[in-house]
């Protein structure tokens, strides 16, 4: 059994517990999301942490990862540290740590600091009598248009990835499962397409394309027109893999 791993130099009292996550991941149960890749809760110290453990890869990637390509844990810790220079509010990194067996990637780990939210960007989205309901989504594309502008697009932006919490009289967001991201510059078309992974009825999508279209300083119909075109694309997407799934 070898490692590699990366600690933030601020949080050096943490190296034990990073060296030592598999064994403090076990014993701890509180999990806050279990699919592909599993999140606890775990307290060190007087430190409150999420970890992501992520799912070992089948044995090719288990080759990729140990060779070719950087880990998810890896992607992840330096996007955060990434993000957070470019002054976006994401979960502050602690550190991320791999196990490699007779030389290929098996476990690898992601902790940091826990973010105390409220809900995610779901809610307002989904919940039409949520109090402040519109101008949270209005916060919100402005959070995505800041996004943009600093040249960050996140490939997963699905609305369990975006965090919101009340923060005095405003909002604040803070972007998670951040292991797939491009950092480029962002046109109009890729900006607004960005909010298709979010599922909205036509309602929500003009309203959202309007907002970016005022940040944009564009007309609102050619947002709308944008926005609308790459919501059916991918779900007509979907629909297609559903069907050739066996599942319409």
């Amino acid at each position: 059994m070898s490692i590699k791993y990366k600690l933030n130099s601020y949080y050096k009292s943490c190296e034990d517990f990073l060296l030592n996550i598999k064994s403090y991941f076990q014993e701890n149960s509180e999990t806050i999301h279990k699919a592909r890749n599993e999140l606890k809760v775990i307290k060190y110290k007087d430190l409150q942490t999420v970890v992501k453990a992520f799912k070992i890869p089948n044995i090719v990637n288990q080759i990729v990862y140990a060779y070719f390509r950087d880990s998810k844990s890896k992607k992840s810790y330096e996007n955060a540290v990434k993000l957070r220079e470019l002054g976006v509010n994401t979960p502050e990194p602690i550190g991320y740590i791999e196990f490699y067996r007779t030389f290929l990637f098996k476990e690898s780990f992601f902790i940091a600091k826990k973010f105390d939210y409220e809900f995610t960007i779901r809610e307002p989205l989904r919940n039409k009598n949520l109090e402040n309901r519109i101008d949270i989504i209005k916060a919100f594309v402005l959070f995505t248009y800041d996004l943009h502008k600093k040249g960050v697009y996140h490939k997963d932006y699905s609305a369990g990835n975006v965090l919101v919490a009340k923060k005095d009289d405003t909002w604040e967001f803070s972007v998670v499962d951040i292991n797939r991201m491009e950092f480029k510059p962002i046109n109009l078309e890729q900006g607004l397409d960005n909010f298709a992974k979010l599922w909205l009825d036509e309602n929500d999508l003009d309203l959202i394309a309007k907002e970016y279209a005022k940040l944009s300083n564009i007309e609102e119909d050619i947002a709308i027109r944008i926005l609308r075109e790459s919501d059916k694309k991918l779900k007509s997407f979907v629909e297609f893999k559903r069907k050739i799934r066996g599942k319409s």
